[in-house]
């Protein structure tokens, strides 16, 4: 079977190659297993092919080789060994959340212009939040997400057809679930991922005792994607379950869980004032797979995990997305832009009922700009518009 060294994930580079001899840290960030390793590890055989005789380091934090590294002066010790003083040094570090006030280190290296810095994180508060107000101006941040649709095809060797889309709608797009043997495997690998998402990138990070609230959050959250959620709605509904928590607990276990990339939340925005609601946010999933391995994979969740898949392709294509409100409460699932341009999107499982069709065809023609508005389904795709208004299957806007 072919390897998975021989699929590079040319999304990735593009972003980052442009970036090569740049005196601005690279920051790739994503949750774990997303394949950023790989990506590292392919643009240092980019960078190889065009500067072979220049230093070469490499540190991968989760290799026991370097389990010495646990603090900004270890890690610094380990690199300024390897330091050659006349030639380009480039840089790949690997994990680098693992090492604590890493940030000193990579700022003191990039005052060297002779050092070009790389490195991989699973944590966006520790690599969004902290590292951009210490680095700021000094770094850029390359987000990678699970596989695309495109990319599972192409990593699975499938043909585009509504057989794939439900294998992806069920698997969703781990890398590295080609290399296992058959499929009835997906699954344990899959739940092995959200143990340790959960058990080392928030229960031992943020030192969580009660896991049972954390475990719960998680299956309510994968049993209400994309529904609007507000922290009070699920301490009632644990409280319900006898299970004791607070409105700020849940608030911060929520946070907990976005910053280990497993969910990412999305604001709600009102679409005549121009203003976001401080409140009743909704949350989706960064990988269906995930999600189905933590609450089981349903039929009767068709509708949501349509909803998410069209919200990951949103993301993944570099659009900024909001939840739109309407008047009288009305809603349209997503308002995504991108450098200036602004898309509508309606997302149904069918629209073959007259109800559901007047319901989401009739909120987009509510709007009175003339940005582009587009109903996407799960199969059927005619007619391909009505009133101007874009229809296409869940295929075919994933094929886009």
């Amino acid at each position: 079977m072919e390897t998975l060294k021989n699929i590079p994930r040319l999304t990735y580079l593009k972003r980052i190659l442009p970036y090569v001899n740049k005196e601005v840290i690279k920051v790739i960030t994503g949750q774990r297993r997303v394949g950023k390793s790989y990506i590292l590890k392919s643009v240092e055989e980019e960078i190889r092919q065009s500067d072979p005789f220049a230093n070469y380091i490499t540190i991968n934090l989760e290799d026991f080789a370097f389990s010495h590294i646990t603090d900004a002066s270890s890690l610094n010790n380990e690199i300024a060994s390897r330091l050659s003083k006349d030639r380009n040094n480039y840089i790949f570090i690997d994990e680098i959340q693992e090492v604590k006030d890493f940030d000193k280190v990579i700022r003191s290296l990039n005052l060297d212009s002779k050092n070009d810095i790389y490195v991989t994180g699973s944590n966006s508060a520790m690599l969004s939040s902290e590292i951009a107000s210490r680095l700021a101006g000094r770094s850029i941040e390359i987000r990678v997400h699970p596989l695309s649709y495109k990319e599972f095809l192409n990593f699975h060797n499938l043909p585009d057809s509504d057989t794939s889309v439900d294998l992806f709608l069920r698997f969703g797009g781990m890398p590295y679930l080609r290399n296992l043997p058959n499929q009835s495997t997906w699954n344990e690998y899959l739940t092995g991922i959200v143990d340790t998402l959960v058990y080392r990138d928030i229960v031992t990070r943020h030192s969580i005792r009660n896991n049972d609230v954390l475990q719960r959050m998680l299956l309510y959250l994968a049993d209400n994607t994309g529904q609007i959620f507000t922290a009070k709605r699920i301490s009632d509904y644990l409280k319900a379950q006898q299970v004791k928590s607070t409105v700020t607990s849940v608030q911060n276990y929520v946070d907990f869980i976005c910053e280990a990339y497993i969910i990412n939340k999305v604001k709600r925005w009102e679409i005549e004032g121009k203003r976001l609601f401080e409140i009743g946010e909704k949350y989706y999933f960064e990988d269906l797979g995930i999600r189905n391995s933590i609450i089981g994979y349903r039929p009767m969740d068709i509708g949501s995990l349509l909803e998410n898949a069209v919200y990951n392709k949103l993301v993944s294509d570099g659009y900024e997305v909001k939840v739109g409100v309407m008047t009288k409460g009305r809603e349209i699932d997503f308002v995504a832009e991108r450098k200036g341009e602004r898309s509508y999107i309606q997302v149904a499982v069918t629209v073959s009922d007259p109800t559901t069709a007047q319901r989401e065809f009739g909120n987009l023609a509510d709007i009175s700009d003339n940005y582009r508005k587009i109903v996407v389904t799960l199969r059927d795709s005619t007619p391909n518009t009505q009133n101007g208004i874009q229809m296409m299957s869940l295929r075919e806007f994933l094929t886009k």
